[in-house]
């Protein structure tokens, strides 16, 4: 599934430059979305609402707790 990513930054606004950074972003966002493309589908086969499972995987994303932050 080909994904358009963003340029990414950093929490003081400078480009994220680092190849193995970008790659390892790039790497997880596709093995992520591939995922949510499978739980989808086979929420949709098993009879599910199409929006209350978007519904659901979008609040599982708006809830990520960031362990990092102070």
């Amino acid at each position: 599934m080909p994904l358009e990513l963003p340029v990414w930054h950093d929490a003081d606004g400078n480009t994220v430059a680092c190849v193995e950074k970008i790659k390892v972003m790039r790497e997880n966002l596709e093995e992520l979305a591939q995922m949510a493309q499978d739980a989808f589908e086979d929420a949709l086969l098993m009879g599910c609402d199409e929006r209350q499972v978007r519904d659901v995987l979008v609040s599982m994303m708006q809830n990520l707790k960031n362990p990092y932050s102070s």
